[in-house]
């Protein structure tokens, strides 16, 4: 049976990667658009494309199954929380709230029409991060993960909503951090954080010249912002892992880093690799496994890069069949926004 989606939001995610990449999957037939600009929706339609719309409130669950929401970070929720509560299915892009609040208000939102809200973050569907969650039941009890993400040039749109806080709810750590720790969960499991400690900075996201050309977003606009571009961090679960976490918009670096390492009783396993669509990315990705001084590289299948978001949604249409996942993405948020949130407490305490 084929899914019929609605696109709603028109950026560059909705744009050059689900609208695209809906269109060129079996499973799915996409029947709508959504975007307040008109030049937007016309560019996404053609002569003979989907129906287009200004507002998500003219979809009806008689005609679409599913929502792809890729709106501005501070609409997710409210935008989400309408469609599930019309009974439309949603498969949100992170981050999937920025409040605790919104978590709450998207869970009586899809207990109240029995539609499903399902997250989008891609890094754990990498193949690369297969084969290192394949490599850690041979590393004994897991003692710490260090994770990274730094790009060397990579602010996405200077001067528009991505660098807002009232906008985005954060910088590289709501950004990119999000990514990590949603990889992280999927590698340990999920856990609350029994202690925060994070700093962050804001070198290169005023400076001008440190955007994510790659994007293709238009005029990047004035070089400015008031979120950070550095997010470092060090966290203790509540199961004892250590987790050493820091994302980075931009640096002084010459290549976008992805890094994952951890660590256990019985050796270490490391991935480095390029996460996301950048060109300044490493050759190709390379995890290997360290025991008592001797590391071996451990092979890792090649794919395109992107494949991981067609991946994501090969498993989409089993995963929204599934009863079970109701409330799923809501719980994992919840941690998250609160882990998030401890975090910039930390980085910006409130003088007393």
């Amino acid at each position: 049976m084929t899914i019929r989606v609605a696109v709603v939001g028109l950026g560059w995610a909705g744009r050059e990667l689900w609208l695209r990449l809906l269109r060129e999957h079996d499973a799915f037939a996409v029947v709508a658009v959504v975007d307040p600009d008109p030049g937007a929706r016309a560019a996404a339609c053609g002569p003979a494309g989907p129906q287009a719309h200004p507002d998500a409130d003219a979809l009806s669950a008689a005609d679409v199954d599913l929502a792809v929401v890729a709106v501005p970070n501070h609409l997710h929720a409210a935008t989400a929380a309408r469609l599930l509560r019309r009974g439309i299915s949603v498969f949100l892009e992170k981050p999937v709230c920025l409040t605790r609040d919104e978590a709450d208000e998207l869970a009586d939102a899809e207990r109240a029409a029995g539609a499903t809200l399902l997250a989008g973050s891609a890094a754990r569907h990498r193949a690369d991060v297969a084969a290192l969650r394949r490599v850690l039941p041979t590393l004994g009890r897991i003692q710490h993960a260090d994770l990274a993400w730094t790009r060397a040039r990579g602010i996405p749109r200077p001067g528009g909503w991505f660098t807002r806080r009232s906008k985005a709810g954060g910088g590289a750590l709501v950004d990119l951090g999000w990514h990590l720790l949603d990889t992280l969960t999927s590698l340990l499991g999920p856990s609350g954080f029994r202690q925060v400690v994070g700093v962050t900075s804001d070198d290169f996201v005023r400076a001008g010249g440190w955007s994510a050309a790659w994007r293709r977003d238009g005029d990047p606009g004035d070089a400015d912002g008031d979120v950070e571009d550095t997010a470092r961090g060090f966290l203790v679960r509540d199961d004892g892992v250590s987790v050493s976490l820091r994302a980075s918009w931009a640096s002084h670096d010459e290549r976008d880093l992805s890094s994952l390492r951890v660590e256990g009783s019985a050796g270490a396993a490391c991935l480095r690799c390029t996460f996301g669509f950048s060109p300044n990315r490493l050759p190709e990705p390379e995890l290997t496994v360290t025991r008592a001084g001797s590391t071996t590289v451990v092979p890792v299948p090649a794919e395109p890069v992107g494949a991981e978001y067609r991946r994501q949604l090969d498993s989409l249409a089993t995963s929204l069949a599934d009863p079970g996942n109701r409330g799923t993405a809501i719980a994992d948020a919840r941690l998250t926004v609160g882990l998030i949130d401890r975090f910039y407490q930390s980085a910006h305490p409130v003088a007393g």
